[in-house]
């Protein structure tokens, strides 16, 4: 039901050029300025950049991907319910739970993209939160506790198994004796491997980088209430500069002043924006049950563990709101905000070029320009094909 597209014309998000892009067979063919446009004449032309890629989506719409009963068509739904969004690639996130759970949901994740092109062509990967994280209250999050466990190689060998492979990133809390050895076999295995949900001291984050951690999960988030001034294991994250930070720029789960002083401590090349999404977002305010238990959304969009405001279980917001809150909140330029949710999160995968470029793939994102530097998504491009909004007179039909 994708409206396919052979060119798309537009002003860069980087360079503010208005180019014509040339797409053929799911690839950037060619990019030439587009010359015969005077300023007043593409004045109605969008914006043009790089498709959105996120590492981390633990449902959306009711549907939890760490779930017993997931079927391939609510993997399916998850993930094209991401056009929307303007995200081409991501990561199906699966968090704690039991042995069987994690089983069954990994292989209906491998299931789906085996049997569904469009699924096989946006999902980049599994992303594997959990179960070896911190038992300890605030940490944890809303990971339930009974799951919660060591890291075990031979464990993740048959979660792997199951997954057909696709299990690209794994975070784990690294104070534990094992987490060493299974760090180095992980990273050693092409799987990435991100410290969270932790209560570290100093020595064993140091040990963790030592063995191949390369990621911060939501860095700032599962996290205690209260924490030493100094050190802790946020500002060991934030100053190691072999570690790059993913954080969650809803405006909920880091306030504006820490959202802006963590994107200053760490630079921006080192930060990649995720959303975070949880099967609960997109539903109306009200309490749900959910394979992490019940939960709350709020008048205010916040997803909370029920019965108390401080513990969040989950984002209600989608990435593209996280790029416009880095404008708003850490003066971010937009065209790097927008490459904190693109192309970084592709290179840090180390997937196909990605961005405006020839031989890329034709995965774009057209949008307008508040004049405070701001956007608003009008299409998402995926494959040279219009799979959401606008492009002229040409509309996406609903999958």
């Amino acid at each position: 039901m994708n409206a396919p597209l052979s060119t798309v014309l537009g002003r860069r998000y980087d360079t503010q050029e208005l180019v014509r892009i040339e797409m053929s067979g799911g690839t950037v063919g060619r990019i030439e300025p587009l010359v015969e446009h005077s300023e007043t004449a593409a004045a109605d032309l969008p914006w043009i950049g790089p498709g959105f890629v996120d590492l981390q989506i633990n449902g959306f719409g009711g549907v939890e991907l760490t779930s017993a009963t997931l079927r391939a068509e609510d993997v399916r739904s998850v993930v094209l319910s991401q056009d929307r969004f303007g995200v081409v690639r991501s990561l199906p996130t699966v968090t704690t739970q039991s042995e069987d759970v994690l089983n069954h949901a990994l292989a209906t994740i491998h299931a789906a993209v085996e049997q569904d092109l469009d699924v096989a062509r946006r999902v980049a990967g599994i992303h594997l939160e959990g179960p070896f994280i911190s038992p300890e209250e605030g940490p944890r999050g809303a990971h339930p506790r009974e799951h919660v466990r060591p890291p075990d190689w031979p464990c993740f060998c048959r979660w792997q198994e199951a997954a057909g492979g696709l299990i690209r990133l794994v975070t784990l809390a690294p104070e534990y004796d094992e987490a060493p050895a299974f760090i180095a076999r992980a990273v050693a295995s092409g799987v990435r491997v991100a410290i969270g949900h932790t209560g570290a001291d100093s020595a064993a984050i140091g040990r963790a980088v030592d063995a191949g951690a390369s990621l911060s999960t939501h860095l700032g988030n599962g996290a205690h209430a209260r924490l030493p001034r100094h050190p802790n294991y946020i500002w060991d994250q934030l100053s190691n500069d072999r570690l790059t930070a993913t954080l969650i720029a809803d405006g909920v789960h880091l306030p504006p002043s820490v959202l802006k002083s963590m994107v200053r401590a760490k630079q921006p090349h080192r930060c990649l924006l995720v959303s975070d999404l949880a099967g609960t977002a997109g539903q109306p305010p009200g309490t749900y049950e959910t394979p992490l238990g019940r939960v709350e959304i709020l008048d205010d969009g916040r997803i909370v563990v029920a019965g108390q405001r401080e513990y969040l279980a989950g984002a209600g917001k989608p990435i593209v709101d996280g790029v416009r809150n880095l404008v708003r909140f850490a003066g971010v330029p937009l065209s790097e905000a927008i490459d904190m949710a693109s192309i970084r999160p592709a290179n840090f995968l180390d997937l196909p070029p990605h961005g405006l470029q020839l031989g890329a793939p034709a995965d774009l994102i057209l949008f307008t320009r508040a004049d405070d530097g701001t956007m608003t998504l009008s299409g998402t491009i995926h494959k040279g094909c219009l799979v959401w909004g606008r492009y002229g007179q040409l509309q996406a039909r609903p999958a």
